[in-house]
């Protein structure tokens, strides 16, 4: 599974902004004194869309993101932050039910390890089978890269349902309804539980205070959002699908904590 890092695990306190204001004057001399809509995005269209309002053209960007992955890296600008309710027990409890667990992340990867080391969330993650905000653009190709690099570490494929993205935002259900994962919402950061069901998440949490529920909702024992569907939206009847090997035949289940991950 696929967890969001902002407004999902952690609350940063405007932690990435103040690191774009850091980057770009390192780089161009000026203050920065716009950023591009964040909530739901990668790191690489929001810096490109950041750079175009500041006059910057875009062939900048990805030395802008290697300047954000160093000074994130660095680890010296300060700013709290902290893990949001229930997420330290909601990432524990699936570990222990044999979830493999990582982050599909609009940040850096350099970002996302900060926040999540500053959080004390590092614990029963494996970052190197997740996706980064220096990617792509638009997030669906995330879990693309996500599936990728599980394959490398596992050796395992997680098509389909096998993949379980959890997020705060419609493009976090969009990534995944795009490329037939499920989508578990948790209406911890600007939007409310029902614009998280209008926008299709096969369930849709209030947070992550509820580690039963949260656990039922990634294996697919909780289907049912918690607000009503708009007419016309759809509705899984499916489990949490079963990783398959390369050529695509379904895992057997595993018993305890070798259950089937996700």
């Amino acid at each position: 599974m696929l967890w969001d890092v902002d407004y999902t695990l952690v609350g940063a306190d405007g932690l990435g902004t103040r690191l774009y204001e850091v980057v770009f004057r390192e780089m161009f001399g000026r203050e920065l004194t716009e950023v591009a809509p964040k909530a739901g995005r990668t790191d690489r269209a929001i810096v490109g869309d950041t750079l175009a309002l500041a006059g910057v053209a875009r062939t900048e960007v990805d030395a802008f993101l290697a300047a954000l992955a160093r000074v994130a890296a660095d680890g010296a600008v300060p700013g709290p932050v902290r893990p949001l309710p229930g997420a330290a027990s909601a990432v524990a409890a699936l570990a222990a039910a044999g979830i493999r667990q990582s982050v599909l992340t609009g940040n850096v990867r350099p970002l996302a390890e900060e926040k999540l080391r500053r959080a004390g969330l590092g614990a029963g993650l494996d970052l190197d089978a997740g996706a980064y905000g220096d990617v792509h653009e638009v997030r669906a190709e995330l879990v693309t890269a996500a599936r990728c690099a599980a394959r490398r570490v596992y050796g395992l494929d997680f098509p389909g349902e096998a993949t379980v993205l959890v997020g705060d935002t419609p493009l976090d259900v969009a990534a995944a309804l795009a490329t037939g994962a499920r989508a578990v919402a948790v209406a911890t950061g600007s939007y409310p539980a029902a614009d998280l069901a209008a926008a299709g998440a096969h369930v849709v949490l209030p947070d992550l205070t509820d580690t039963a529920r949260v656990v039922a909702a990634v294996t697919g024992v909780l289907l049912c959002p918690v607000t009503p569907r708009l007419p016309g939206s759809r509705v899984s009847t499916a489990g949490a699908g079963r990783p398959s090997r390369g050529g695509g035949a379904p895992w057997p289940p595993r018993r305890q904590s070798r259950r089937a991950a996700t």
